[in-house]
């Protein structure tokens, strides 16, 4: 076999991986749509599918896992391409639990009334409008490799609590009207903090990026917004 092969065939696994993670990507982010969808829309036939969409996300992270012990055996990566591949590792477990946290906020559609109120869904589905875009955002960073792309995501998350403070009040607050609306609004509170957390793993894929691109981590701390009390 010449070297130019063993060359080609080693460029090729590594732009397979890549291929990997933009399609979990591409996956997780129309599941993280379509579960907040679901919450504002109180769309319960869409449950199942997004349940079993989860399916898919989870076989992509095995998939790469298996890619990545492939390529640190065969290959033992060195420099940009070592890089490249322990961002990979570290992006595909961010995006699993993205989906883990979409498929939680799609369980929590069951019990939730038909006529909530937009008093109540307001800051929610601006929450959401949000963190979708953030992991738009920071998938397109990864496959363009741009730096200041991830960078913004990764100050944005401050947004993303100030947004979560917000929404966690609206719920507050109506629940304090009723102690009837106790038990979906609790639902809703849980899918807040779940939108919040999955921020939180947006942000670590910005800092990935940002690493797979410089080599270095970014400096500082989190920028942070406002804490819930929840």
């Amino acid at each position: 076999m010449s070297e130019e092969h063993i060359v080609k065939s080693y460029e090729e696994e590594l732009q397979y991986l890549n291929d990997s993670v933009i399609k979990m990507g591409s996956l997780t982010e129309s599941q993280l749509y379509d579960s907040m969808d679901a919450v504002i829309k109180v769309d319960k036939d869409s449950i199942d599918k997004i349940i079993k969409n989860d399916e898919q996300i989870n076989k992509f992270r095995s998939k790469i896992d298996t890619q990545i012990m492939t390529l640190l055996v065969k290959r033992a990566p060195m420099a940009i391409d070592l890089r490249s591949t322990i961002a990979a590792l570290k992006i595909s477990q961010d995006l699993e639990r993205i989906g883990d946290l979409a498929k939680s906020n799609a369980k929590k559609v069951k019990p939730l009334p038909l006529d909530l109120p937009e008093e109540l869904l307001g800051n929610l589905k601006r929450l959401g409008d949000l963190v979708v875009k953030q992991l738009t955002d920071v998938i397109n960073s990864y496959i363009n490799r741009d730096y200041d792309k991830a960078k913004e995501v990764w100050v944005k998350d401050e947004q993303v609590d100030d947004l979560t403070y917000l929404a966690m009040n609206s719920v507050i607050a109506f629940l304090s009207k009723d102690k009837k609306n106790l038990d979906f609004s609790t639902h809703l509170i849980f899918a807040t903090k779940n939108l919040e957390r999955a921020g939180d793993h947006i942000t670590n894929i910005a800092e990935s990026t940002c690493y797979l691109i410089k080599g270095e981590y970014l400096k500082g701390h989190r920028p942070k917004g406002k804490e819930t009390v929840v």
